[in-house]
């Protein structure tokens, strides 16, 4: 009887095989879809084209993987920027909260526009007056502490427009490209002019790039003990910018290769997209252009936040890729329908 059940069990078995091999062979596995936020233009064409030269081993065009190396601004590039940058965002938000602990504020700038809500008068100073901002309001802490501030405002505060939590206001094409060149051995950083230790809590559960692979403005910090615990204190003085011709410096720097594709969105991105094509060998630069003010935002030449103006002149000189965001993109976030 034990016999008899073990040689039926076989049977069955063979005969669910045979019926799965069979359907397999009847409805073949659909190849998965590139790129699938994207639409079918010029500038998906372009992409693919170049990841396929690039990883196609005998090919013109192929590099090898180590050398795959592909960089990413942040603000405007991989998320929203609009109506303001998110890190300012998060200043506006911790200068109201020491606010009372500094009544002089209330006319010294730039907390006194803070303050007052002067969008305008804050963005003057651009990326680089947020750093300084941020130097006079998080100075002394350590970094532990502030990286816990910056995690526990992106799990509480809400985009201005939309209402959404700012780390779901990434744009979905950017994360599947970087999705897409990291299955085809590309390394992807983040090189932002935004600072360093307000990025690196969030861009791994945002885009999947450790904190390691994140390059942006630092300031200086100092070992310390405190209570005979050793810590790194933030100081209030700039170490680093991010920004402008500090990219190409900060990549050599802090990454030690040059990339191969390089993708941004304003002027603040100009001198990294210049360098990165200028290379002898493969290069692909992007400029996302914000184009569709009904789901997200329109501006380049008079933004006060992205302003693209010189980058977009000489796109097509150079053959960079501007990706028009209202007629590439199907879809802008993970949260539309």
């Amino acid at each position: 009887m034990r016999i008899r059940l073990q040689a039926t069990d076989t049977i069955i078995t063979s005969s669910v095989a045979w019926i799965v091999l069979m359907l397999i062979g009847a409805f073949p596995v659909l190849a998965q879809e590139i790129l699938p936020s994207w639409s079918d233009t010029v500038a998906k064409t372009r992409i693919v084209g170049f990841v396929k030269a690039t990883t196609t081993e005998g090919g013109d065009g192929y590099v090898a993987p180590q050398d795959r190396i592909a960089v990413f601004d942040n603000d405007g590039t991989l998320w929203s920027e609009q109506p303001f940058y998110f890190q300012l965002g998060f200043m506006l938000d911790r200068v109201k909260t020491l606010a009372p602990q500094h009544p002089e504020w209330k006319t010294k700038e730039p907390f006194k526009s803070i303050l007052e809500g002067d969008l305008k008068g804050i963005a003057k100073g651009g990326e680089k007056g947020i750093v300084e901002l941020g130097m006079a309001t998080h100075a002394g802490m350590t970094t532990d502490q502030f990286a816990k501030i910056v995690t526990d405002w992106f799990a509480t505060a809400k985009h201005p427009k939309t209402g959404r939590p700012y780390d779901e206001m990434t744009f979905l094409p950017m994360r599947e490209l970087l999705d897409y060149l990291r299955d085809n051995a590309f390394k992807t950083y983040i090189v932002s002019g935004g600072g360093v230790e307000f990025m690196r809590p969030i861009t791994e559960k945002a885009y999947g790039i450790p904190p390691e692979q994140v390059v942006g403005s630092t300031i200086a910090t100092e070992y310390a003990v405190v209570g005979d615990v050793p810590v790194l204190k933030r100081l209030p003085k700039i170490d680093f910018v991010d920004d402008g011709p500090g990219k190409p410096a900060g990549i050599n720097k802090f990454i030690g290769r040059k990339p191969i594709f390089v993708a941004g969105n304003s002027d603040g991105d100009y001198e990294m997209l210049r360098w990165v094509t200028a290379a002898k060998g493969p290069a692909f630069a992007m400029i996302v252009h914000h184009t569709d003010a009904e789901r997200e935002y329109a501006y380049d030449r008079k933004s006060e936040f992205g302003k693209l103006d010189k980058a977009l002149d000489e796109a097509e000189r150079r053959n960079w890729l501007v990706v028009d965001m209202k007629a590439d993109w199907k879809k802008f976030y993970g949260f539309e329908n």
